[in-house]
């Protein structure tokens, strides 16, 4: 099995540097190691290429971590596409243990794992709505992202069937992506965590951004008008959609964006209405 592993990073020099050295003691050594730097000024590029000449080393302007993932997945050379974001890091086993899976699940082209929470410095424990799926997961992934980057591993041939992360979104890219891919795919899952995610630093995105809802609702809308969803997954996402407006609707009321709140009428009520019917 190869398999190329894709790292967005901008401005992390230390973490980058931790999720490469959990990359490089991996039980199941990788094809290839791929680095993307999105414009850090952090000496990130001087680093990485000092300190793990392993790895390919990219960078460009700062254009998102969207554009830098898929810049990664574009070049790479494997089969099968793994992705970690530069905050994270993989326990030693995570590709064997993946492997290990498809080679019994020869049906599947996507897994992920289970994951541990670590949010400034401690161990937390994620809520029963955050537990990890498997199978056909597209009705599970409309409520929140319940699948990591990180975690995942999947053949690069269906990123040319389903489409890249979206560039335009600065935050639920991977919500987008998902929708996209498990409406399609079944996915498979190591039970085991094998994956540490780490939060409460600030330069997450989801610290930038109030309202991750509106960048949903943008995905939502998209799924839906791409014609891949059956009837079942069509009222499922027109379902989810009209919660995720109600929501937002009374956050901008509450701040009495009452123009904002319109648009949001106007989504819920009249762009899916005839789909309502089905």
């Amino acid at each position: 099995m190869e398999i190329s592993v894709v790292i967005p990073t901008w401005n992390r020099v230390d973490l980058v540097r931790r999720a490469l050295n959990s990359v490089l003691n991996q039980t199941l050594a990788p094809a290839e190691v791929i680095v993307v730097d999105d414009g850090s000024d952090d000496n990130t590029i001087e680093r990485v290429a000092r300190d793990f000449p392993e790895a390919v080393v990219l960078t460009q302007t700062n254009q998102g971590v969207s554009s830098a993932r898929n810049r990664g997945i574009r070049i790479a050379t494997g089969e099968w596409i793994a992705l970690l974001d530069s905050d994270d890091e993989w326990l030693p086993g995570k590709l064997a243990a993946q492997a290990k899976l498809l080679s019994f699940r020869t049906n599947l082209d996507v897994c992920h794992t289970d994951e541990l929470w670590i949010r400034d410095g401690r161990r937390v424990n994620p809520k029963q709505k955050h537990s990890k799926p498997e199978g056909w997961i597209f009705d599970s992934c409309l409520p929140l992202c319940c699948v990591s980057p990180s975690s995942i591993l999947m053949r690069r041939s269906i990123f040319d069937k389903v489409g890249w992360f979206d560039e335009t979104l600065p935050t639920c890219e991977d919500y987008d992506m998902w929708l996209r891919v498990f409406c399609e795919y079944e996915v498979g899952l190591v039970e085991s965590p094998m994956l540490i995610k780490y939060g409460g630093h600030d330069d997450q995105l989801s610290r930038r951004y109030w309202g991750m809802d509106r960048f949903r609702v943008r995905a939502l809308e998209k799924i839906l008008q791409s014609g891949r969803l059956n009837q079942h997954q069509t009222q499922a996402c027109i379902d989810t959609l009209d919660q995720k407006c109600n929501v937002l609707i009374s956050g901008f009321e509450k701040r009495g964006k009452n123009r904002e709140a319109d648009q949001y009428r106007e989504i819920k009520d009249k762009r899916y209405g005839t789909a309502r019917k089905c």
